[in-house]
C-alpha cells in the first residue's frame, strides 16, 4: 500500500503596481541571487490566505487582507530529491505600505519589474506559477514531473 502524499504547501503573492511586479532576490543557498515572488511555507493551523498575507508582511512589510487575495494559479512541483510542493499563487488586489526588505539575511533585494520585462533568472518553480498567473492559460502547472 502506498503512503499518502505529504507535500510542502507554499504561498506566493503577486504584488502589482500598475504594470510592475515586485520580486525578491534570494540570499540563501536555494536559488542564491535569483528572483522569485514573496513567498513561504504555510504554517500548521493556518489558512492559505492567512499564510500568504503573513509571508508578504514578514518579507516586505506590505499589508494585505486575506479577502483581498485572489487565487490565480497552482503549481504542483516535484523537486530533484523526489519530494513535492504545492504552491498557491495569489494576487493582492488591494494592499498598503511601501515594500522594504524585512529579511536581509534571506533576501538580497526587492525590486519592481515591468510585467513585460521580467528578469531571465527567476527560479524555475516560482517562475512557472508567475507565468501561469500572467498568461492565465490554465489553473494548474505540473512542474518537474515526468
Amino acid at each position: 500500500m502506498k503512503k499518502p502524499a505529504q507535500p510542502t504547501i507554499d504561498t506566493h503573492v503577486l504584488l502589482r503596481d500598475g504594470d510592475k511586479i515586485l520580486l525578491s532576490q534570494r540570499g540563501g543557498p536555494y536559488g542564491y541571487r535569483r528572483w522569485h515572488l514573496p513567498s513561504g511555507k504555510l504554517d500548521r493551523d493556518e489558512s492559505l490566505t492567512a499564510g500568504a498575507v503573513r509571508e508578504l508582511f514578514e518579507e516586505t512589510g506590505v499589508q494585505a487582507a486575506p479577502e483581498h487575495l485572489v487565487l490565480r494559479h497552482v503549481v504542483h512541483h516535484r523537486q530533484e530529491d523526489g519530494s513535492d510542493r504545492i504552491g498557491f499563487f495569489f494576487e493582492a488586489t488591494e494592499w498598503e505600505g511601501a515594500p522594504i526588505n524585512k529579511e536581509p539575511e534571506k533576501c538580497l533585494a526587492l525590486q519592481w519589474f515591468a510585467d513585460h520585462d521580467l528578469p531571465a533568472d527567476i527560479i524555475e518553480y516560482p517562475a512557472s506559477g508567475l507565468y501561469g498567473c500572467l498568461n492565465r492559460s490554465s489553473a494548474l502547472t505540473l512542474h518537474g514531473w515526468q
